[in-house]
C-alpha cells in the first residue's frame, strides 16, 4: 500500500466507489434538508428526518473512510495539463469538499445536541450527544449554521462538477477518467 504522501497513477477502486456513492448520497441530502423545513408536522416529516439524520451519520462515517482509503492508498496528484488557475481551484475545492463532508454531519449531530432530541441511526443505536443542551435561540442558530453549510456544500459541489464536465467534455485531458469505475488507477 502506498503512503498517502506518495503520488500514485490514478485514483484506487474503493476510492472511485466511495466517491460516487458519496456524491449520490449527498446530492440527494441538500434537496431533502431543504424540503424538509417546509413539510407539515406528522409522521411522514418524522420519518424524513429520521432518514435525513441517519444518512448524515453515514455520510460522516463514509468520510472517515475516505480519508483511511486516501492514506492506504494514496492519490494521484493533479495532472499536469492543469493551469496554474485550475490546479489551485482543483486542490481548493477538494479541500472543501473534505471539510464539509465532515463538519455539516458534524453541525447537524452538535444541533440535535443542542436541541435535546433523540435519536436514532437507521434504528440501528442512538449516537450520544456532543454538545450541551441550549435554549431554543442556540439550537435554531444551530440548525440554521448546519443548513448553510449544506447550501454551501451544494456551491462548491457545482463548482466540481463543472470542472469535471470541462476537463471530460471540453478538454478531454483524461481528468474526469481518472475518478470513473472501471477506469484505470488502482485496483
Amino acid at each position: 500500500m502506498a503512503d498517502a504522501r506518495q503520488s500514485v497513477a490514478g485514483y484506487s477502486a474503493p476510492a472511485k466507489w466511495l466517491h460516487w456513492i458519496m456524491a449520490l448520497l449527498i446530492i440527494g441530502m441538500i434537496p431533502a434538508g431543504i424540503s424538509l423545513v417546509n413539510l407539515p408536522d406528522g409522521p411522514t416529516k418524522n420519518l424524513m428526518y429520521d432518514m435525513h439524520r441517519s444518512t448524515g451519520f453515514l455520510i460522516l462515517l463514509l468520510a472517515v473512510a475516505r480519508v483511511v482509503i486516501k492514506r492506504a492508498y494514496g492519490a494521484p496528484r493533479p495532472a499536469a495539463s492543469l493551469t496554474k488557475f485550475e490546479r489551485i481551484t482543483s486542490v481548493s475545492v477538494h479541500h472543501l469538499l473534505y471539510l464539509l463532508m465532515f463538519l455539516v454531519p458534524l453541525l447537524g449531530w452538535a444541533a440535535m445536541s443542542a436541541y435535546g432530541g433523540d435519536w436514532e441511526v437507521y434504528g440501528l443505536f442512538q449516537p450520544f450527544p456532543i454538545f450541551p443542551k441550549l435554549a431554543e435561540s442556540g439550537w435554531k442558530t444551530m440548525f440554521n449554521i448546519h443548513g448553510l453549510a449544506g447550501l454551501i456544500t451544494g456551491g462548491i459541489i457545482l463548482v466540481h462538477i463543472a470542472g469535471g464536465l470541462m476537463h471530460g467534455l471540453i478538454k478531454r485531458d483524461g481528468v474526469l477518467q481518472r475518478m470513473l469505475p472501471g477506469s484505470g488507477g488502482l485496483r
